[in-house]
């Protein structure tokens, strides 16, 4: 695949370290990318049922497309710290998307004939635990900032959340504690880290990489119980000896380290038609949802099934296409007032961020 050279690390640190800078056309790409793996994982999970090869393929991207989607949201996490307006941004682009979409996916289920349990505000279904998740992990990210070992902290974290029991009844805590190390990797990493996973060499080296990962795969399908790539469920909860959890959360983040690397090594640097989605990936996952469980509950899973290969194919496709369209700008406009509410009411005027912006409006007509 053409693309640009690699800039230097003092190349990618000046681009992003420049005060009003352009959307990095990497981010972004590599976010558009781990959504459509999002949303082809979701689909193919109502259809792998005895096709090995798919179930194979399937436990390959649940080994890194959420690590990577995670990474990335730490990296971006690195400036948090308890500042008025970004405690704002927290409230109004995580933990209220995630109360109005826990209430719209529950209703949905619900009107669907698919289930009649009361709403519930602290068990996330489906898809709104990631917002639970980054909620509470970039609250905790000045932590991570202050003490001497994060990353082995946090793995050591996750660990006790693989040995323990039921986390995942309140607040989806299996999750949060056992992708946790993810996210506090990305908040370690540097511009160099990301130009030196872009080598060319590290691009080659992905590819056989990535073809031991495919057998590997189709090797786990009928020995590895499905649970542990969820990262969700305690080692006793899958029905495993309780010492597997720390060995296997252990094996799945190098793993998912491995392979996420290999996957940014292809993400192209340059813009490309799809660049312009990254910044409605949030969007694409939210809504995506919705499709995949209304074909679900519709029966369209169970008539793909039976076209074998050829409605493999068209569910890959058709998925692939649903998220592209929910990433887009109109998608985007429709929807903002529940994924980017303003809430001016909800805030007290904040005299500092007042004078930023009046500092911001004088840097742009040059006095």
């Amino acid at each position: 695949m053409p693309d640009r050279p690699t800039p230097t690390p003092a190349q990618e640190q000046s681009r992003t370290a420049r005060p009003g800078r352009q959307r990095d056309a990497f981010f972004d790409n590599a976010k558009y990318l781990a959504i459509v793996l999002v949303a082809l994982g979701h689909s193919w999970s109502a259809i792998k049922t005895d096709n090995r090869a798919l179930e194979g393929l399937y436990n390959v991207v649940y080994t890194f497309h959420m690590p990577a989607f995670i990474v990335i949201s730490g990296y971006f996490s690195r400036s948090f710290d308890m500042r008025p307006d970004r405690l704002k941004r927290l409230v109004t682009g995580i933990a209220v998307p995630y109360l109005l979409f826990q209430i719209a996916y529950s209703l949905f289920r619900r009107y669907a004939g698919q289930a009649d349990d009361p709403i519930s505000l602290v068990s996330p279904y489906y898809l709104t635990w990631f917002l639970c998740a980054l909620f509470i992990w970039r609250l905790t990210t000045p932590l991570w900032k202050l003490v001497r070992r994060p990353l082995p902290l946090a793995l050591g974290i996750a660990m006790v959340g693989s040995v323990t029991p039921g986390l995942d009844d309140n607040l989806d805590l299996g999750r949060v504690l056992q992708f946790l190390p993810c996210f506090v990797l990305g908040l370690l990493l540097k511009p160099e880290h990301f130009a030196l996973i872009r080598r060319p060499a590290v691009r080659v080296l992905s590819v056989p990489v990535f073809a031991a990962a495919l057998a590997v795969g189709w090797w786990t399908v009928p020995r590895v119980d499905g649970g542990w790539f969820y990262r969700q469920s305690s080692a006793q909860d899958i029905g495993a000896p309780w010492w597997t959890g720390p060995l296997m959360t252990l094996a799945m983040f190098g793993c998912a380290l491995l392979l996420t690397a290999c996957f940014l090594a292809w993400v192209p640097g340059r813009r490309t038609w799809f660049t312009a989605l990254g910044a409605g990936t949030l969007y694409g996952y939210l809504l995506h949802g919705f499709v995949v469980k209304g074909t679900l509950y519709a029966g369209g899973f169970d008539l793909a099934e039976q076209y074998g290969a050829l409605g493999t194919v068209a569910v890959t496709v058709l998925a692939a296409a649903a998220v592209t369209v929910l990433c887009t700008k109109p998608v985007q406009r429709v929807f903002r007032f529940a994924m980017e509410p303003k809430m001016e009411w909800a805030f007290r005027e904040d005299a500092a961020e007042l004078a930023r912006e009046r500092q911001k409006q004088r840097e742009t007509v040059g006095v």
